[in-house]
């Protein structure tokens, strides 16, 4: 019976994406919806991009372990990166005209800044797709018994379907319809669990103190492990392009702003809400915690305290999440690929031409992720190597660039190559604190020192 719905969801899902390619009549149909994003689509889709199989998955399982220090790194840092970018960058951004974030590269710097960027933009996008396959994969698993490596393939092919069709027109309204699945599941499921704990007071009263600590009680290794979680999840998604797709998207300036509010507030509350179910849940059924794989934790809970219409329910929530993400991280390094990597080296192609590459790059990227699928099934770790390289790379030039008039071609370069190199020799070497500390710091100063000793006029190749 909860096969037969998930099946009928994802068919609903798909023919969703059908309805929406009948809008796409040009490229910027396909990656920006035709700037004609309100604000709650913005925030909507913000959401449902980076509300996926982390939150759902993997977070719960760090939770219990870590307590608070979890929380704050995995889940309060949404809020924090979109702020940020709401109130500091997508302004000036949008004032820009771009549709990529290595557009921006190319009209601050160079050509060859937006191609280097645009490449290590697609190189980053793998790990993250690949976390939601498994996901994917984990849940075909748990609910039709198909098996991880089939479920990954499976999961791929629905994602590419309906983004390779409806672009971001198919995402946005299907991450409208997965996001109210998304609530309401969390919440029907969450009813459930606190009905059988007595409430949420028993489940934080059995708690040592240890667990709400914001920071790491112990030495160098927690606190650099902490750091990087830190960094990764505010400084390194500052410059993703999913989130700049949605800025871009948008019907103007004040519902750009207004979306990525509104979707960091919605990715403070719903993500809480696992995090409450799994610790809930093993307070009921301790032996849990017993399991090898804790990304396994608020599913095997739901097939033990729910009933046939609540695990319907949760699946399909779960589902919506997974290929809201999907689809979206999907989309993003596409447009690049098209926008950056071919656009500007075939001026007389055509829209429509330029079209179907993009659509085929959809293709191309989901490919890469089954294979880094494949390769790592922990979930959490696949998202924080995904943000790796755009933070120790990209961060430093990108913001730099916007708000220093003196930054320099040749202190982004600087802080491009100097961030990557001392990152690889980190993870190399397996230096004791994160390879992204170092990378980070290192790309700061490059970017500062670089355009002090080098200052060149903007745009030179």
């Amino acid at each position: 019976m909860i096969s037969f719905f998930i099946a009928f969801y994802l068919l609903a899902t798909l023919g969703i994406g059908f309805w929406a390619s009948k809008k796409i009549k040009t490229s910027d149909d396909f990656t920006l919806a035709g700037k004609s994003l309100s604000t709650a689509f913005v925030g909507v889709t913000l959401f449902a991009t980076w509300f996926g199989s982390s939150q759902i998955m993997g977070n719960p399982g760090f939770f219990i372990k870590n307590g608070f220090t979890s929380y704050f790194t995995l889940v309060f840092t949404n809020i924090i990166c979109l702020f940020v970018v709401g109130q500091f960058y997508a302004r000036k951004l949008y004032r820009m005209n771009l549709v990529t974030i290595n557009d921006f590269f190319r009209k601050r710097f160079s050509k060859k800044l937006e191609l280097t960027s645009s490449v290590i933009m697609v190189l980053s996008y793998p790990h993250w797709i690949a976390a939601q396959f498994v996901a994917l994969a984990y849940l075909f698993h748990a609910v039709m018994g198909i098996p991880v490596n089939y479920g990954i393939l499976l999961g791929a092919a629905i994602v590419v379907f309906y983004t390779y069709i409806g672009g971001m027109w198919a995402v946005a309204y299907t991450d409208m319809v997965q996001s109210i699945m998304i609530v309401l599941g969390m919440i029907i499921l969450l009813y459930e669990v606190l009905h059988q704990t007595g409430g949420i007071s028993p489940i934080f009263a059995d708690q040592p103190k240890a667990f709400f600590r914001i920071f790491p009680k112990g030495g160098l290794a927690e606190w650099s492990d902490y750091l990087a979680l830190l960094l990764a999840f505010t400084a390194g998604t500052i410059p993703v392009q999913e989130i700049y797709q949605r800025v871009f998207s948008a019907k103007d300036e004040k519902a750009a702003r207004s979306g990525l509010f509104l979707g960091g507030l919605l990715l403070v509350i719903i993500p809480t809400i696992p995090l409450i179910i799994a610790l809930g849940g093993v307070y009921v059924h301790p032996e849990l915690l017993n399991a090898q794989d804790h990304q396994a934790i608020v599913p095997a809970l739901v097939n033990i305290m729910t009933s046939v219409p609540v695990q319907i329910l949760f699946y399909g929530a779960m589902i919506s999440a997974i290929l809201s993400t999907s689809s979206g991280a999907m989309l993003a390094p596409a447009t690049v690929i098209g926008e950056n990597l071919i656009k500007p080296y075939a001026p007389k192609l055509s829209d429509k031409r330029l079209l179907l590459y993009t659509r085929l790059s959809v293709i191309l990227v989901a490919l890469v992720s089954c294979y880094f699928a494949y390769s790592n099934a922990d979930i959490v770790r696949l998202v924080e190597a995904s943000l790796s390289l755009i933070l120790v790379c990209l961060f430093a030039p990108f913001t730099f660039g916007l708000f220093w008039k003196k930054t320099s071609t040749t202190g982004a370069w600087a802080g491009v190559i100097l961030g990557g190199g001392v990152w690889l020799f980190c993870f190399f070497y397996d230096t004791q604190m994160a390879p992204t500390i170092y990378g980070t710091v290192v790309s700061c100063l490059g970017v500062v020192l670089g355009s002090l000793v080098g200052p060149e006029k903007r745009g030179r190749d």
